[in-house]
């Protein structure tokens, strides 16, 4: 016990001493919350529309105020010709055109139905996809509110509708941030805890100070607790932070329990220190290091479902997320912090990441003992 109390002194010395890992620790952190919450939000605030009226009715002008009336859409241009509005689009100064064709009113009160076109700017399909449903979503409003004056200028009963009322369970104001502020804190933790505990490693190595340990009557176990535990504390207390900072800044709840979220982030972290140790015992120096860790840490986020859900995944990827930690603790956040989920709940999460941390523990410390 004397010797790991004495490991951590000159880990947190040399931790100190450092000038490029305490901005890591403590500045990193509060920028990345700050700013990829807003960075990352797939929310849609504007959507520019070219209007190309070529019906010029009452009907047609009332269409128009409706989808102008809006929160998420602004009229940037209006014109007669199509290959004006095609260079609206060309120039990126509209995201849609919507075009009303002539006759559309006269179609509308005799034959029952009028076509309308709606033309996104699809370089950004899923832009293209959330725009081009809010404005029809407008449209069949438009319809709707239609058909009940027309019903009611017709007959002098009112016509009936059915009236549907949305509850949103777990998010119910649909705040985006809360959703990505989970997948923010796991990419942190994730970052923290692997870079800092494989550069740490590496730079031993670099400065030949590896050996002087290897030579020493120190034993192995001694060896990596000493060289884990200290960046085990530096992740618990950036999971504090982001807590705090997520609660202060985005109002984001901690439904569930705290005790459990504080087991779930050691074992986490037991896991991602274990790859760091592991891909810097096969590293000879720090960029090596980076370069294989930043190559596992994009593809394990891309895949972990933090932007798009992994459920719409090829199912050749949902297979390969067995052996992806992110994807699992991705999940847990969510749940822990917006769910309330309990431990029971997520049982088989925690039971997976503990198997995985033994699995990544064992390989590291086996092979630092190969290659000391």
């Amino acid at each position: 016990m004397k010797t790991i109390f004495f490991l951590l002194q000159k880990e947190f010395r040399q931790i100190r001493r450092n000038k490029t890992i305490l901005p890591i620790i403590f500045v990193l952190p509060i920028v990345q919350l700050l700013i990829l919450v807003h960075a990352t939000t797939f929310e849609i605030k504007q959507v520019n529309l070219c209007i190309v009226d070529q019906d010029g009715s009452a009907i047609s002008k009332q269409l128009v105020h409706q989808m102008e009336g809006s929160s998420f859409f602004k009229i940037t241009a209006s014109t007669f010709s199509m290959e004006q509005a095609q260079q609206q689009l060309d120039r990126n100064k509209a995201d849609m055109i919507v075009r009303i064709p002539a006759n559309f009113s006269r179609n509308l009160m005799q034959q029952k139905q009028a076509p309308l076109q709606l033309i996104p700017n699809a370089i950004n399909a899923n832009f293209a996809t959330l725009s081009f449903n809010y404005l029809t979503q407008v449209v069949q409003s438009f319809n709707k509110n239609l058909i009940v004056e027309w019903s009611g200028a017709l007959s002098p009963v009112p016509i009936k509708h059915i009236s549907v009322q949305a509850r949103f369970w777990y998010n119910p104001e649909m705040n985006y941030k809360w959703y990505m502020y989970p997948g923010i804190m796991v990419i942190l933790i994730t970052m923290i805890g692997m870079f800092l505990s494989g550069l740490n490693l590496v730079r031993e190595k670099e400065m030949g100070t590896s050996e002087q340990l290897n030579v020493s009557p120190m034993k192995k176990h001694h060896f990596i607790i000493g060289k884990l535990l200290p960046f085990l504390i530096i992740g618990m207390f950036e999971l504090v932070l982001a807590t705090l900072l997520g609660r202060l800044v985005y109002q984001v709840p901690l439904v569930g329990s705290v005790w459990v979220l504080s087991a779930f982030t050691f074992v986490y972290l037991l896991v991602v220190l274990g790859l760091g140790l592991l891909i810097s015992t096969l590293a000879e120096t720090q960029q090596q290091m980076m370069f294989v860790a930043f190559f596992i840490i994009i593809v394990f986020i891309l895949l972990s479902g933090i932007f798009t859900p992994t459920e719409s995944m090829p199912l050749w990827v949902q297979q390969f997320n067995v052996i992806n930690p992110l994807a699992y603790f991705m999940r847990v956040l969510r749940m822990l912090m917006l769910k309330g989920a309990g431990f029971a709940n997520l049982l088989s999460e925690f039971i997976y990441l503990s198997i995985y941390a033994v699995i990544v523990l064992s390989m590291a410390t086996w092979r630092y003992r190969k290659t000391a």
